[in-house]
């Protein structure tokens, strides 16, 4: 339930953005709805809603939220302020990036790999297989924000399908191929070989 509530501005994002441009009337005011602009105005609008939500819902943020909801105001603001597209195209490797550097600066800072601290509850692996995990985990960030770079600056007619799509099912093979990998270390319980008498 959680990745799709942090979908839902991403989704809003894309249904905007392809929506063909009109003029809308609200509160009085002109507007256009339709395209990146208004696409950036609601993906902004509807994180602030969607994270304000769940702030007073749960009474807290995890860190990769506020990570998402800053990266989008910032990158989002900078869109709007300059009315160019370019800011927004550097939001999602950035983002991935310190995604990336988190994951890394983890194997140095505190008594456990991220990885670890996110799933070790769910979880007993041994502890080279979780710094293993949590190197492929700096790795996919790296890889998947240097693609969402290349594709935003060199395909720009599809930047915006690949940012929902592409991104999302790089994510999906990657979470498969940690199942796998992660099924592969488990240890199946203890047997309980008693016999009833």
């Amino acid at each position: 339930m959680k990745q799709f509530i942090d979908f839902i501005p991403l989704l809003l994002f894309f249904i905007v953005f392809k929506t063909e441009p009109r003029d809308i009337e609200l509160l009085g005011q002109s507007w256009v709805l339709g395209g990146i602009f208004s696409a950036t105005a609601v993906l902004i609008i509807s994180s602030v809603v969607v994270y304000g939500t769940l702030f007073i819902v749960h009474k807290r943020l995890e860190k990769t939220q506020w990570l998402t909801l800053l990266g989008c105001l910032f990158f989002g603001g900078l869109t709007l302020a300059f009315h160019s597209e370019t800011f927004l195209k550097w939001k999602a490797p950035v983002v991935n990036w310190l995604f990336a550097l988190g994951f890394a600066a983890s194997h140095f800072i505190g008594k456990q790999p991220l990885i670890r601290r996110m799933m070790g509850h769910a979880v007993e692996l041994p502890d080279s297989v979780w710094t293993k995990l949590n190197i492929a985990w700096v790795a996919f960030f790296l890889v998947l924000g240097g693609t969402n770079l290349f594709v935003a600056f060199t395909f720009h007619e599809i930047w915006v399908d690949f940012k929902v799509f592409g991104s999302l099912g790089m994510t999906l093979v990657f979470l498969i191929a940690q199942g796998v990998f992660i099924a592969r270390h488990i240890k199946p319980a203890p047997e309980d070989n008693t016999k009833e008498i």
